[in-house]
């Protein structure tokens, strides 16, 4: 990773501040690169000593995970990394599409310095080159990075709090592995659309693109074998 990447990178995470925010922030990482993966029973033990926090603290943060959909708990069997049916991966796609197409509408209309240019256009190059060499840690964060320049851009921090980018997060990493090399490149050939309509300062393309983007998503999801998609963790 180059240096620019590494800041960007950085750039991504949260600010830590509390017991939940370390639980969400560490799980959400370990989501992107693969530590936990969908249907993964979480052990409580490990997750107190690595991260420093009581039990009652730990299980206070997953219930919020659970909130957000991203653990499944259970009275007996305990925590889960949460995994998606096709059903309830074409369900986010519909919820994240609208609000997609209006940060990029959005960023399109106030992206008119040069510095938010050359973001937009840096966000778009990380996500490329991660997708090119298959980096899926990088590809992960660099996607949410690519997100959330265009909400800085365009102004409205309202989006970072209703976007469910962790939800998504989690779902395409569950599905990263089954997809072919044809349908990756169409997903991330996507986002540099995206951030050239952005650039140009058209509105009307950016929801386009954005349109366009996720259309290609839901076609690999359609095409993705049943095993990509296991039942849902009860």
């Amino acid at each position: 990773m180059t240096n620019s990447e590494s800041s960007n990178a950085k750039s991504i995470a949260t600010p830590v501040t509390s017991a939940t925010d370390k639980v969400t922030e560490a799980i959400s990482q370990g989501i992107r690169s693969g530590v936990f993966v969908p249907g993964q029973h979480l052990l409580e033990p490990d997750l107190t000593q690595r991260l420093g926090i009581s039990r009652g603290s730990l299980r206070e943060a997953l219930k919020h995970m659970a909130a957000a959909g991203i653990v499944t708990l259970n009275r007996y069997r305990g925590a889960y990394i949460a995994s998606l049916d096709r059903k309830s991966i074409f369900d986010l796609l519909d919820t994240l599409e609208p609000l997609a197409r209006l940060a990029a509408r959005l960023a399109a209309i106030h992206c008119t310095s040069a510095k938010d240019r050359d973001n937009m256009h840096e966000a778009a190059d990380l996500i490329e080159n991660a997708g090119k060499t298959g980096n899926r840690a990088q590809y992960l964060d660099h996607r949410r990075h690519f997100y959330n320049t265009m909400i800085t851009i365009g102004g409205n921090q309202e989006l970072a709090r209703v976007m469910p980018l962790s939800r998504t997060d989690l779902f395409r990493a569950q599905v990263e592995t089954a997809q072919s090399e044809t349908q990756r490149r169409r997903h991330f050939s996507g986002y540099r659309m995206i951030a050239d309509a952005i650039i140009a300062n058209n509105p009307d393309a950016a929801e386009k693109a954005v349109k366009k983007h996720f259309d290609g998503t839901r076609k690999t999801m359609q095409e993705l074998p049943e095993s990509a998609f296991p039942a849902a963790t009860s």
